[in-house]
């Protein structure tokens, strides 16, 4: 389910909101997995939406601009988005299955804090993605 701040979002960043990016925003909402751009369009054409690729690439990209959606990149390069809650968390991401799991980690942002400050650093912002394999694909 979108977030009424989503649109707002948009709308800040001179963009509309379309019935695309509604649909898009809706079917990543029913995803536990971080998925990319063609699984995402697979994914809508097989549920009726008719949308184009290029828009759905265009779309997650102002998507996660504006925070709407977080991104990973594969090792091989791929960029896989998911939508995640409001507050600032990690993932945990099953290399087989793709289950994401948002992890909180009050010892990394202690980490990363004094590491900062230990070099002079401010305004730190950093990615913490833990890859593993699920409890169900370990068996």
């Amino acid at each position: 389910m979108a977030t009424p701040a989503a649109p707002r979002a948009f709308a800040e960043e001179g963009r509309r909101d379309t019935r695309q990016r509604r649909a898009v925003r809706e079917r990543l909402a029913d995803s536990e997995s971080f998925i990319s751009a063609q699984q995402l369009h697979d994914m809508m054409r097989a549920g009726g939406d008719k949308v184009a690729l290029a828009t759905i690439y265009r779309t997650l990209q102002a998507m996660a601009e504006v925070g709407e959606v977080d991104t990973v990149r594969t090792v091989d390069g791929e960029t896989l988005y998911r939508k995640c809650g409001a507050h600032h968390h990690h993932h945990l991401v099953c290399r087989n299955c793709g289950l994401t799991v948002e992890v909180d980690g009050p010892s990394v942002e202690q980490w990363a804090s004094k590491a900062a400050a230990a070099h002079g650093f401010t305004d730190v912002k950093h990615v913490v993605e833990l890859f593993g394999l699920c409890a169900q694909c370990s068996q």
